[in-house]
């Protein structure tokens, strides 16, 4: 004889725990057995324990189910036992009935009783202290205090279980139902059971599909979360389950504060530290424990999970529930807000060594803000906002940063007003970010602005005025417009120095970003001295350590690069490193620009065998550090490409250079400078492959979108042009390559100015041009012209006049004027060994052509 629940005619999965549940019942010797089956209300305990009981119906005398909620209730299912057992019972006072049903399981064996539903181990103790044999199954919310009782915890469904579990209830009542999106419906669900059949019925009834369903869920989740289908128990919702744990919990009232706060975080890994001011400390540790013993949450030393369904009902208002009070549930938003600002409050989001707490918030915060919208931000959310668009903008995500600062302006604008010097820095920083991820045409527009804006409320000389304007100098130059950058960098640094002073830890970086425009404006002659002089004034002013001074020393190297005196720039290069590590450390990412920056000074140098094992090195620690993707990583993937190439070796280097082209494109998007670069530097490789066809396509095709994307005057879009001109050229087209070569020297004369180094680029490729048509005289007056101004502009050890020499050379060998030929060959190998060494491939190849010509002219 028994009693047990109709088992219901869908049971998916649970063999595991069904093993666990039949291993600690087996083996007793007559002994009693008590096993509690404990998990999340909703997650099926019920329902394992039916199963239990009637597939092992044969093992038991008798199978005896008690509603276990209350001691009252546990009273009622043994009176109601004793009458079962003994019909004449039932005119006995209640009292006795209980005490009859105890003392016959007291006194016999093989039987199995299950205390479903039981609020606390203690509601119990009276019972099991006098019961001695049998079995008692106990299922439980409640997952601590089970002191010498075997224990089952029942987690959810897996996804494969949920799916099955859900199109088998729907096809039961409308065997051709559209179930597509059920695995994200059940995802959503977080594969509770009682959630899934709470959907299934709602999905039969009303004729809905998943889309549907999970429309509803996220515009009307309180109505969605305690809608029970038609003869449904409204009692079995979710809601209405959780919302009964949260009643036993009444006597902490800091558990129902605790549980909506963390509503608003992810599921998982929320640090408890991030908890601590929600109250006294032992209070607060009162309710995270009691939540966890009710298996609300999940509890380590250092975090909390909860369950995503938990935490969607929690996040839903519902005037009717006390736990869910409209007000309540967005005071709880508000402080998750404020607990997540405070914990970056503070950090550099661009140092590494705080990575680690950006990572520990940022999959919090993105869900706070994908559970809320922009007309509920706070001030603390503003802030979130900044930090984490920051954050990401220096760990290479530009574009996630993007929407963080256009949320943040949204904000900003609501809460304070669009003047407001708050709303204004929004309005910067995401300017900058638009900047960040290649999208001038916003970038430039909304810098102006804000710099108007700055001057108007502000006034034209406020520190935030200052960088305004810096900063939209420096958009300017990043599009290559160096006309209107360098006066407007030149009137910020006056500007600087007289209300800031000339040794202001602002003006100092100011004066660096200056002498940068003039060397990008190929004016070194002006922008070597005056890195020269801001570095020595950094050293004096902040010293040596300083980060300012770092990054003046390093510009300095590249300004040494940029005219070809390597002899200056490596060993200041080297210098930087050095300092960097001990100051910043070996990972810092400025560390890592460094070695990338020494790397690539040592292939400049004609040193692969220092360039390459050293470029690896530094790919191998900014993937590590940075990530795969990060720009930054792009960077010296796409440098170690290069050199590669210059080395002979493209079976590494096309590879390398078709995986940056991708990644670029991916993570930085189509049209972004970088992308185009890389593009460039694959058909150049498909070049040196000896595959003309394929890297003219490509040269075209990247033309064609620098063209539209940056304009016909970005200097992208001039670099590109010349390396079409210079692909026809090598593929025996000199004739569509001069009119291509013309445009660009056009081009640069007017932007760059005659003496630029791209400008006397052209006119050496030009030259070479016209040598290839058939043209030498016009052509050598041309390279003497070139050779001329490059000696002048770059001086005579610079790799650019050492080629224009050498393509001197070869014209006076091609037209067989070889008492010019000789000597000027003699001269280039001179100054090859001399600058790049004896057994520099060039060199070498130098050194071959001068035999030959000498042969030739005996």
């Amino acid at each position: 004889m028994g009693r047990v629940p109709a088992s219901t005619d869908v049971f998916v999965g649970r063999s595991e725990e069904l093993a666990r549940l039949d291993a600690a019942v087996s083996g007793t010797g007559g002994r009693a057995v008590v096993v509690a089956v404990h998990g999340l209300g909703g997650v099926g305990k019920s329902t394992l324990a039916a199963r239990f009981a009637e597939s092992h119906a044969n093992r038991f005398s008798l199978v005896w189910w008690v509603t276990a909620d209350s001691p009252a209730a546990i009273e009622a299912g043994l009176a109601e036992l004793a009458v079962a057992i003994a019909p004449e019972a039932a005119v006995l006072p209640a009292q006795q009935r209980v005490e009859l049903g105890v003392r016959w399981l007291a006194t016999h064996d093989e039987w199995l009783l299950v205390l479903d539903n039981l609020t606390t181990p203690a509601d119990a103790t009276g019972l099991l202290e006098r019961v001695r044999t049998g079995t008692v199954v106990i299922t439980s919310r409640q997952g601590t205090g089970w002191r010498g009782i075997a224990t089952v915890v029942l987690d959810v469904l897996t996804n494969g279980q949920a799916m099955n579990l859900l199109e088998r209830l729907v096809r039961a009542e409308w065997p051709d139902a559209d179930l597509s999106r059920a695995e994200e419906l059940c995802a959503e669900l977080g594969s509770l059971p009682l959630a899934i059949e709470q959907a299934a019925a709602y999905l039969a009834q009303n004729r809905i599909n998943p889309t549907a369903y999970l429309d509803l869920l996220g515009r009307f989740p309180a109505r969605v979360f305690t809608a029970a289908g038609e003869g449904g128990d409204v009692r079995r919702t979710v809601a209405r389950v959780w919302q009964v744990t949260l009643d036993r919990l009444a006597d902490t009232p800091l558990a129902g504060d605790v549980l909506r706060v963390v509503a608003w975080c992810a599921p998982h890994g929320i640090p408890r530290a991030f908890l601590t001011d929600l109250g006294e400390e032992p209070d607060v540790h009162e309710a995270l424990g009691r939540l966890a013993a009710y298996n609300m949450i999940t509890l380590t030393a250092a975090t909390v999970s909860v369950h995503r369904l938990v935490q969607a009902v929690t996040r839903a208002p519902d005037p009717h529930d006390p736990h869910r009070r409209p007000e309540d549930v967005a005071a709880a938003r508000d402080v998750a807000a404020a607990f997540l600002s405070n914990a970056v409050t503070g950090l550099d989001p661009r140092s590494p060594a705080e990575w680690p707490r950006y990572e520990q918030v940022l999959p919090h915060a993105r869900a706070l803000l994908g559970h809320t919208s922009p007309d509920t931000d706070t001030p603390h959310t503003v802030h979130l906002l900044a930090q984490l668009g920051h954050y990401l903008d220096s760990r290479g995500d530009p574009g996630t940063a993007v929407t963080h600062h256009a949320r943040a302006v949204h904000s900003c604008e609501r809460l304070h007003g669009p003047d407001h010097p708050e709303t204004l820095t929004s309005r910067g920083n995401l300017a900058n970010a638009h900047r960040a991820v290649g999208d001038l045409g916003r970038a430039i527009p909304l810098l102006e602005a804000v710099l108007v804006d700055r001057v108007r409320v502000l006034g034209p000389d406020r520190p935030n005025t200052l960088t305004s304007r810096n900063n939209l100098a420096y958009a300017y130059e990043t599009a290559g417009d160096l006309g209107r950058a360098i006066p407007l960098y030149e009137a910020n640094l006056a500007d600087s120095e007289r209300v800031l002073g000339p040794d202001h830890v602002d003006t100092l970086p100011f004066r660096g970003n200056l002498a940068n425009a003039y060397r990008a404006a190929g004016d070194l002659g002006r922008a070597i001295p005056l890195y020269e002089a801001n570095l020595a004034d950094s050293e004096r002013v902040l010293g040596p350590d300083h980060m300012v001074t770092l990054t003046s020393r390093n510009n300095l190297a590249y300004a040494y690069e940029a005219v070809g005196d390597l002899g200056r720039a490596i060993p200041l290069y080297e210098a930087v490193l050095v300092d960097r590590e001990r100051v910043l450390g070996p990972e810092h990412p400025d560390t890592l620009t460094s070695r990338n920056n020494v790397a690539y000074a040592y292939h400049l140098a004609g040193d692969p065998s220092r360039a390459i094992p050293l470029l690896e090195a530094v790919l191998a620690d900014r993937e590590r550090v940075l990530g795969r993707d990060h720009p930054h990583a792009l960077d010296t993937r796409n440098n170690l490409a290069c050199v590669y190439q210059f080395t002979g070796d493209l079976t590494r280097a096309i590879p390398l250079h078709e995986e940056v082209a991708a990644a670029r494109e991916r993570v930085q998007g189509p049209d972004h400078p970088n992308t185009l670069l890389s593009r460039n530097n694959l058909a150049g490789a498909y070049q040196d492959s000896g595959d003309p066809g394929r890297a003219i396509a490509l040269y075209e095709a990247t033309l064609a979108d620098s063209e539209r994307a940056l304009g016909p005057d970005h200097p992208h879009t001039s670099a590109a042009r010349n390396n079409m001109a210079y692909a026809y050229q090598l593929s025996g087209a000199p004739v569509r390559a001069i009119p291509l070569h013309e445009q660009v020297l056009a081009h640069r004369k007017r932007t760059l100015g005659p003496d630029h180094p791209d400008t006397l680029t052209t006119r050496h490729n030009l030259a070479v041009a016209t040598l290839a048509t058939g043209i030498p005289d016009r052509a050598i007056r041309m390279l003497e012209a070139v050779l001329t101004d490059r000696e002048r502009v770059l001086g005579p050890d610079h790799m650019d006049t050492l080629g224009t020499r050498t393509s001197l050379a070869n014209a006076y060998w091609d037209i067989g004027d070889l008492s010019r030929a000789i000597p000027l060959l003699e001269a280039v190998v001179s100054d090859f060994e001399r600058v790049m060494g004896p057994a520099h491939s060039m060199t070498l190849t130098l050194r071959d052509r001068l035999d030959r010509a000498r042969r030739r002219d005996q």
